[in-house]
């Protein structure tokens, strides 16, 4: 199955695995809750998944990576205890607890979440010393003699044999008390991955238009070549800081992410393209409002990759000034509830106002580290709550402790209101910009797939999305209009083929 699938049985079985009766008893009794097995090929994101069953579902997360360990880091140090068995004294080995065990207690404390997932990766490449322990804990729920605590849900991953040659495989006995999930790489489900999590658009692009290079693995007299999943990710995430940098990424730089020095070669070369079209259409320019008669008859003429490159460069550049407007938003909005609680403060009664600003915007730093520290909020929640947590206390500098309560309010109000005509400034923006694109989407490609195209991202993006559902476009709603009319037609028509289909079929069989 492909990651996406994986996913949601993960997270189903740890709510299986979790959930009670009305007397506190599991649903499924301990012993038969089956360890996970996630087998596939390595970058798929077998990782991060499990990061994300564990925020979505409220729960910790513990994860190792086993072959980094010894026998004595998973199992525990001996250790000798006096014990008094039928009147003699004997001396009896122990073991301490394992650190993996007692990483699981330490998170529970640091994050006071009692359930939680132990994931395991890499787990059918550990030593020969370690591959016995490796078979208990799958089995026995246990690392030496220390069971995982209650709670907890283990879930292991491993790479198929054709993939590392250190593989060890697994007994009849180990796998008949797993379930055993087989993952593929399919790039339809990590290109929804990679639009919600705002990969570099170049590498979208590019696999939009050579989907054969996602996920390769090849072996020559040279050793592996290969391009994963993780391999993009990484490779976009260093895109993204080169470009705010002012960093080169030429074919070398791009070669050490993609080992595969045929896709290296082809997306160097894609990427310098990439780049190329964004000066030569002037892509700034068209979504500033400027003329753009000049590079029109460029578009209209250009080869199909050339043409979704520069719908690619549109839609890079309005996602950046939605972003912008969704993070300046969602401060405004973190700080508006603060800005609330301190008024009620001050309602309440209060001596000294500055005191109790400065008392809730710390309050608000701690419980904003507390949820990065307990994994509940995502990178873009944790990043706009980082945003309002520094305007706060900009506002907190600007108290001054004569200020009477209504004086104090005053002051953060008026940083309040900075803060709310910033928001609108950027809101409009993105709205001019998203008109410009039009324009020159509507005379350059308007009844063509590019079109379909883009409106098609700014439907599903994350950060577009979010502004089209609070700001009015009237021809994103024209466009996205019959686009949908156009693909209920495409299968009303698959429908009416497959009806005559299969009333050809029943003829012939007659």
């Amino acid at each position: 199955m492909d990651i996406k699938r994986a996913k949601q049985e993960i997270e189903n079985t740890v709510k299986a695995y979790l959930a009670t009766d009305d007397t506190g008893t599991p649903l499924i009794p301990p012993v038969r809750q089956r360890p996970i097995l996630l087998m596939g090929p390595p970058g798929i994101g077998k990782t991060q998944i499990m990061e994300q069953i564990a925020r979505e579902c409220g729960i910790a997360l513990v994860a190792y990576t086993i072959t980094h360990h010894t026998r004595q880091s998973a199992v525990g140090l001996p250790f000798i205890r006096h014990r008094h068995y039928d009147g003699v004294d004997r001396s009896v080995t122990e073991y301490t607890m394992s650190e993996i065990i007692a990483s699981c207690y330490d998170k529970m404390e640091q994050t006071g979440l009692k359930n939680g997932i132990l994931f395991i990766d890499e787990i059918n490449c550990v030593s020969e010393t370690l591959a016995p322990t490796m078979l208990q804990f799958l089995q026995g729920k246990t690392f030496g003699n220390q069971p995982v605590p209650a709670g907890w849900v283990i879930v292991a991953a491993g790479n198929p044999p054709e993939y590392n040659k250190s593989v060890r495989d697994f007994d009849l006995v180990t796998l008949d008390r797993v379930r055993r999930i087989d993952i593929e790489p399919e790039l339809s489900v990590w290109q929804e991955y990679a639009r919600a999590h705002r990969l570099h658009p170049a590498v979208t692009a590019y696999l939009e238009l050579r989907p054969q290079h996602f996920y390769k693995i090849e072996n020559d007299v040279d050793g592996p070549k290969f391009v994963t999943a993780r391999g993009w990710e990484d490779l976009s995430a260093y895109l993204q800081a080169a470009g705010a940098l002012g960093l080169p990424a030429d074919e070398e730089v791009i070669g050490q992410y993609l080992r595969h020095p045929d896709v290296a070669r082809d997306f160097a070369a894609y990427w310098a393209l990439y780049q190329k079209y964004r000066a030569d259409y002037g892509v700034e320019d068209i979504l500033q409002g400027k003329p753009f008669d000049a590079v029109l008859d460029r578009a209209l003429n250009a080869a199909f990759d050339e043409r979704m490159s520069l719908v690619s460069l549109l839609l890079a550049g309005l996602n950046a000034r939605f972003a912008k407007a969704r993070q300046t938003d969602e401060a405004t909005d973190a700080c508006y509830q603060q800005l609330r609680s301190f008024k009620r403060a001050l309602n309440a009664g209060s001596d000294d106002p500055v005191s109790v600003f400065n008392a809730q915007c710390d309050a608000y730093e701690d419980q904003l580290a507390a949820n990065k520290a307990a994994g509940r909020l995502t990178a873009a929640q944790a990043a706009a709550h980082s945003r309002a947590a520094a305007l706060l206390h900009s506002w907190g500098k600007k108290l001054e402790p004569s200020m009477d309560d209504e004086e104090a309010f005053d002051t953060v109000r008026a940083g309040f209101n900075a803060q709310v005509r910033r928001r609108e400034e950027a809101v409009a923006v993105a709205g001019d910009a998203l008109e410009a694109a039009f324009n020159f989407m509507e005379r350059a490609f308007s009844d063509t797939q590019e079109m379909v195209v883009f409106v098609n991202e700014l439907a599903l993006g994350p950060d577009s999305a979010a502004f089209l559902s609070e700001n009015e476009c009237e021809r994103f709603d024209k466009y996205s209009r019959s686009l949908l009319l156009n693909q209920k037609q495409d299968a009303l028509l698959a429908e009416l083929e497959r009806d005559d289909l299969r009333r050809s079929e029943g003829s012939l069989a007659f």
